[in-house]
């Protein structure tokens, strides 16, 4: 069984930082790109970041881009997202999935999903 376990969400104060955590099992980790998604109240899914562990590639959103870091360790099969200054408009579900092989920015491409956990920023 697939499955995607998040963990690492909360309330944190404008500006202090969170990491996010997405452990994988019943697949192989490597043959997989692992995205993290978020959606505000209110407003559309939109893609965050990604990485790639097929050929090591990470990607950010100009949003998030020099705020958060995404990492991978395939010996926990498990993705990690920093998020460093943290804006309450970062406030949102934050969801992890899985893609396979390369990471892409049409979220009909990832076939696994995380439970999403919740970020609330306070100002």
């Amino acid at each position: 069984e697939v499955q995607l376990v998040e963990s690492g969400g909360g309330l944190v104060q404008a500006g202090g930082s969170l990491t996010l955590s997405c452990t994988t099992s019943g697949f192989t980790f490597d043959d997989y790109a692992i995205g993290w998604f978020r959606q505000a109240p209110g407003k559309e899914r939109e893609g965050v970041s990604c990485i790639s562990r097929s050929d090591g590639s990470a990607y950010y959103g100009d949003s998030v881009k020099g705020r958060y870091t995404i990492s991978s360790d395939s010996a926990k099969n498990t993705v990690y997202f920093q998020m460093n200054s943290l804006e309450p408009e970062d406030t949102a579900v934050y969801y992890c999935a899985a893609r396979l092989y390369r990471c892409g920015s049409d979220q009909s491409g990832y076939l696994y999903w995380a439970q999403g956990t919740a970020v609330t920023v306070s100002s």
